[in-house]
């Protein structure tokens, strides 16, 4: 039988304030849970408020919550409740529930079906899931809606036998605004955090490896993604068809494809992120009205590449270092990264200030003709040594007027800008390039669909 210890009320006055409140009980109380219990008869008992205490060891059950309660386990999480490969571990209907230092396993793994770990309904809100191993499941904690619903401080590992398309999420956020994702370690899933259709959340401080995205926003708005880690994943952080978000302080090491994506992404700032080492350390698609400041771009394949409209968007204060190449526009349009009298660093800039303001003396051009007609057709890089491409380029040095549309920094710095995250990078660098090493990616040779 569970054991029980009510809390007496701590005065006449409290009680009968107590009882003023419709829904509130008058004593919570600790209801000790062993895993001889039968779970969801312990909850149907307990009223809204009391704490369910559960001792160590194996509850092969799955629970349904339909009222306010904790739900705590001990503090190393030995006490787990394992599903059944059916349906949802544990699925919360009720406001202000909290689950803690519990390890939650075997979900179903029908994505259809919205199989999860831990799922909150919309009725769900305040919800607050933390200090928990939460492991083996489909979606790890599915956010369905539960309005200012925290995750935090978990561990969540996916199932690493499905395939790609077969795996859950680390975390999904649907339509649940204000809801928060913080300090989570995330791994082994299919996205780390994919949020769709909401808006005014904060999802920070996380770390993700092995995963598809580590975050995947699509129609997430008025939002933030900041101080996150990215390891060895084929993209950090893929902003898609959100307006107004702010995307700062990330980092991204070793990402396969990108370390930053913005599609359809307007209105937004995207500031002191540090990526280093991906295939594109940022692409742009169709963004506009953006301000992308501070950043941090080193050694990748392309430090940027923009395509299509890109209205609006003020570039300043970027350090691009030892990329292979540091820009891709193609566009007859020509674009001023240095107009507002600051522009971004570029290690290949051999440059001079004699007037000591920090600002080179020269404009800086990162693409020629040579390099439009490559992007054009790459079979031309064949001729890439020949005296006509010299003479091309020769001619190019000797007469600006006939270089093609496309970027030029008129004031490009002369040492890279001081970006807030790069302290804290600096500490773990090693640390992640081992991590990024030890762990390569599950996805590495599929595509990102």
């Amino acid at each position: 039988m569970p054991t029980l210890f009510r809390i007496p009320a701590l005065s006449y006055a409290a009680a009968a304030l107590a009882a003023c409140c419709v829904f509130q009980t008058a004593s919570a109380a600790v209801i000790g849970v062993s895993p001889q219990d039968d779970v969801q008869a312990v909850i149907a008992r307990a009223q809204a408020g009391d704490t369910l205490r559960f001792a160590p060891g194996v509850y092969e059950t799955k629970i349904r919550i339909d009222k306010p309660l904790t739900l705590e386990g001990p503090a190393d999480r030995r006490a787990e409740i394992r599903g059944d490969r059916t349906g949802r571990t544990i699925a919360v209907h009720a406001p202000d529930v909290a689950i803690r230092n519990l390890t939650v396993s075997k979900s179903g793994l029908i994505l259809p079906d919205m199989d999860a770990g831990i799922y909150l309904e919309e009725t769900a809100e305040r919800a607050l899931v933390e200090h928990n191993d939460i492991l083996d499941n489909s979606v790890g904690v599915y956010i369905h809606g539960a309005r200012d619903a925290l995750v935090r401080a978990n561990t969540i590992i996916g199932n690493a036998e499905l395939r790609t398309n077969e795996r859950g999420n680390g975390v999904t956020v649907w339509n649940a605004p204000g809801a928060q994702v913080s300090d989570n370690d995330i791994s082994k899933g299919r996205d780390g955090i994919f949020s769709n259709t909401s808006s005014h959340n904060t999802y920070k401080n996380n770390r993700f490896t092995d995963v598809r995205f580590a975050v995947h926003y699509m129609y997430t708005n008025d939002s933030e993604v900041s101080g996150n880690i990215s390891i060895g994943n084929n993209i950090g952080y893929a902003m898609m068809f959100s307006d107004r978000i702010k995307v700062f302080g990330n980092i991204a090491v070793n990402s396969r494809d990108q370390g930053i994506m913005l599609n359809y992404v307007n209105h937004s700032e995207i500031a002191d992120n540090i990526i280093y080492r991906a295939d594109k350390c940022v692409f742009v698609y169709n963004a506009n009205y953006n301000r992308i400041l501070g950043n941090h771009f080193e050694q990748c394949a392309m430090g940027i590449h923009f395509t299509a409209a890109i209205e609006g968007t003020e570039l300043s204060d970027n350090s691009f270092i030892n990329n292979e190449s540091q820009v891709k526009y193609v566009s007859t349009r020509f674009l001023d990264w240095g107009e507002d009298g600051r522009g971004n660093y570029w290690s290949d800039n051999s440059a001079f200030d004699l007037d000591g303001d920090g600002i080179a003396d020269s404009a800086y051009r990162p693409n020629g003709i040579t390099d439009q007609i490559i992007w054009r057709a790459p079979v031309a890089r064949l001729l890439m040594n020949s005296p006509a491409v010299s003479i091309v380029k020769w001619a190019q040095s000797q007469f600006p007027a006939i270089l093609p549309g496309g970027v030029t920094d008129s004031k490009p710095l002369m040492k890279p800008y001081a970006n807030s995250a790069m302290p804290r990078y600096l500490q773990i660098k090693d640390e992640l390039q081992q991590i990024a090493e030890r762990e390569k990616s599950q996805w590495a040779g599929e595509a990102n669909d």
